[in-house]
């Protein structure tokens, strides 16, 4: 397997424990502590897929357009059309809109999105320093750039 379909492997067993890790915090946490955590881990979760579908992609691209993605659908929410959508929809299907597209415009989940854009890029950046490693910033040599 090359360095891209390792790549791939890794972002999506990253993307399963994601997505366990938001329905276990909802599990086991309540109140403030979920929902931004959910928010943090939502994000996080788009921008583990963006490394899936191109691990290529840099840090700050990735994490760019997590935020950005994130930012949206919240933003979608002062539509109404979320809220509609899970009320319309059939019960297996309103549980899904409501987790991917929210129902209720927030304005502090827009930051905590941002923490997950962060932690996110961070985490990815730490990890692909190596030469070679897809998403790594060019010129990158063992976490250290090279000289003039």
């Amino acid at each position: 397997m090359g360095v891209l379909g390792r790549a791939r492997l890794v972002a999506g067993g990253v993307a399963l424990l994601t997505v366990a890790g938001g329905l276990g915090v909802r599990a086991v946490a309540a109140g403030d502590v979920a929902k931004y955590a959910g928010d943090a881990l939502y994000t996080v979760l788009v921008y583990v897929l963006i490394v899936l579908a191109a691990p290529r992609v840099r840090p700050l691209v990735a994490s760019s357009v997590a935020l950005a993605f994130s930012c949206a659908v919240e933003l979608l929410q002062l539509t109404g059309v979320p809220a509609e959508l899970a009320a319309r929809s059939v019960v297996a299907r309103s549980v899904v809109a409501r987790l991917v597209l929210g129902s209720t415009f927030n304005a502090p989940d827009l930051l905590w999105y941002a923490v997950g854009a962060a932690v996110a890029a961070f985490v990815h950046r730490s990890v692909t320093v190596r030469r070679g490693a897809p998403g790594a910033p060019r010129g990158a040599v063992g976490g250290r750039s090279p000289g003039p």
